[in-house]
């Protein structure tokens, strides 16, 4: 689980990096959803930040032919990986964790 939480803050890092000129209220944005004790929050919006952007450039070059296969590619290196990743650990991070019994 910690190879894939360095990945997600690898991954948010690049994208962070890659619109920080553009959305200054970014960090508003990430106050507001990483404030919340609750872990599923972030975990959904993660999930569905990165089903948006596959989709959104499988648009791009499916239907409107604006976008160069090299660059499908390199997008749907990260989303894909990251959408597989984290359904893969779906079930560890959104069960309550559970308390070791002693006998």
């Amino acid at each position: 689980m910690k190879a894939l939480g360095r990945w997600l803050m690898l991954v948010g890092s690049l994208r962070l990096a890659a619109v920080w000129f553009g959305f200054f209220d970014i960090w508003a944005l990430r106050l507001a959803v990483f404030s919340n004790a609750n872990k599923q929050a972030p975990l959904h919006c993660d999930l569905l930040s990165f089903i948006y952007a596959l989709g959104h450039f499988l648009t791009e070059y499916l239907i409107y032919h604006t976008m160069a296969v090299a660059n499908l590619t390199t997008v749907g290196f990260f989303a894909g990986t990251s959408i597989i990743w984290m359904l893969l650990q779906w079930e560890a991070h959104m069960s309550p964790p559970t308390a070791s019994k002693k006998d």
